[in-house]
């Protein structure tokens, strides 16, 4: 059976760290369109792993804004924060293969003796990789990677390869605060949930193979990637909450609207402004993932909404 023709299991998973804005509506309305076009589910799961930086209240704020958008998700929310149980199992059952390994190393102890860094930070020089220096213990635990190239082929960006070793070096599964690392829950969660299909930003993708490789040691099932394009504001930056994200509005279908034609979508002009329902409703009929741009840019209300636009 070809991964065309499983009935697709999709998930929207945002971090509750402010309410959602038109770069997370991106990956809600890609990831709907695309589930729900295929006859699949769509699932709602909340990033809250990293209590830190949650801000009060945004997860709910997050749900109310994608009901009132007609985002209905399928069956319970799941919630990062409550399966801590569940990733320490399977950190026992990586370190029980010998795959993990526990690192005395601080950030700056990394950037002191890594001086190379790749797109996301230091690359791990594999200090602790053969045990820890006397008197030190452990303060994060790292996956071991190959030196071999990781490959995966996403829906939009097409083949993809990246080694490690080179570019990563052997990442963090635990961190010192005791929390979890992202790239371990995420494959848990998409595994356990039965997750067919990963819709995402595109600054998720040098992350990916990651995700493949830990799936190929804990043997699960590798999703569909779908990885879209990003959404900048006006001043060139990628749309987030800490650089002045602008918020969903709840009243009506027009961000869906905008949305849909930043991906590419030839929605009609006659839909602008027309209930959540309706737009998405065309979306889920009528999406096409070849139409869907690689380039990142500014969504058409940003530019209206420039100073000096």
């Amino acid at each position: 059976m070809s991964a065309e023709s499983i009935v697709p299991i999709g998930r929207f998973a945002p971090s509750p760290t402010g309410p959602l804005h038109f770069g997370s509506l991106l990956a809600a309305v890609g990831s709907y369109c695309l589930a729900r076009q295929g006859g699949g589910r769509w699932l709602l799961r909340i990033e809250d792993l990293d209590r830190p930086r949650e801000v009060a209240g945004a997860a709910d704020e997050i749900m109310r804004t994608l009901e009132a958008l007609a985002l209905f998700w399928d069956g319970e929310v799941v919630w990062q924060s409550r399966r801590s149980e569940r990733y320490a199992e399977i950190l026992a059952r990586l370190d029980g293969m010998g795959l993990v390994f526990g690192c005395t190393c601080s950030r700056k102890e990394i950037l002191a003796s890594a001086p190379h860094a790749g797109e996301e930070g230091p690359i791990y020089p594999g200090t602790c990789r053969s045990g820890l220096a006397p008197g030190r213990r452990a303060r994060a635990w790292r996956l071991r990677v190959p030196s071999s190239q990781v490959c995966l082929t996403d829906g939009v960006f097409g083949p993809q390869s990246q080694c490690l070793a080179d570019e990563v070096g052997d990442f963090v599964l635990r961190r010192a605060d005791g929390l979890f690392a992202y790239q371990l829950a995420v494959v848990v969660d998409d595994a356990d949930a039965g997750v067919t299909q990963v819709v995402r930003g595109q600054d998720l993708l040098t992350s990916t193979p990651r995700q493949v490789y830990l799936q190929e040691c804990l043997r699960f099932p590798h999703p569909r990637y779908i990885h879209l394009p990003l959404a900048l504001a006006a001043e060139g930056k990628k749309i987030s909450k800490r650089h002045g994200a602008v918020a969903v509005g709840r009243d009506s279908g027009e961000q869906l609207w905008q949305a849909l034609r930043f991906l590419g979508q030839a929605v009609p002009v006659t839909l602008r402004g027309a209930p959540p329902a309706e737009v998405l409703d065309w979306g889920v009929r009528y999406f096409e993932l070849a139409r869907v741009p690689k380039d990142p840019r500014v969504p058409e209300p940003l530019k209206k909404s420039a100073p000096g636009g």
